[in-house]
Order: structure tokens, then C-alpha cells, then sequence
């Protein structure tokens, strides 16, 4: 596949990019070098190759859901200026 100078103006207009026109020929040289890569990329033979969901290809070790931390809400509570049993109080600052 080759990208033509319409094709980059159009992709230009999509990402919002302001080309200029001395940058053009070079841009288009450029954008189809990288195509041309990504063609050889796709001529690699993956037939033997299985897709795979993870590419280390192990399971997941997934811990217990245990409770690790308590809560410091007391001594938290107790460090603000203003609160009540379980909230900061703050003053109204929209009227």
C-alpha cells in the first residue's frame, strides 16, 4: 500500500495537522517507508503461532480478598479542625 499526497492531505485534515507544502514529499517518503515495514511485518508466517491471551503465557495468581490495613478514621477525624462523629465539617462557601 502507498500513500499519495491526497491521502496525506486527508489524513493531515483528520488529526488536525497543518502540513507544510515544502514538508509534503518528504512527509509522503517517509509515511510509506513505515507502511512498507509494516507489510513485511504482516508477510511473517504465524500459522504455528497460537493467539494467546497473556504473552507470558501463565496463569494469573490471584491472592485471598483479606482485609490488610485498618482504618485510622478516629484518629483522622480527631485532626481536623471541625467534625462530627463520622464527617469533616467545613465552612459554606457557596451561599
Amino acid at each position: 500500500m502507498s500513500i499519495n499526497r491526497k491521502e496525506l492531505e486527508e489524513i493531515a485534515t483528520l488529526a488536525q495537522l497543518n502540513i507544510p507544502e515544502d514538508q509534503t514529499e518528504e512527509i509522503t517518503a517517509s509515511l510509506n517507508q513505515v507502511m512498507g515495514m509494516i507489510e513485511h511485518i504482516n508477510d511473517a508466517n504465524t500459522d504455528a503461532v497460537e493467539p494467546m491471551a497473556n504473552p507470558i503465557g501463565g496463569q494469573q495468581q490471584i491472592r485471598a480478598d483479606e482485609v490488610t490495613d485498618q482504618s485510622h478514621k478516629d484518629e483522622l477525624l480527631k485532626l481536623a479542625t471541625h467534625a462530627d462523629e463520622d464527617h469533616y465539617l467545613v465552612p459554606k462557601v457557596i451561599e
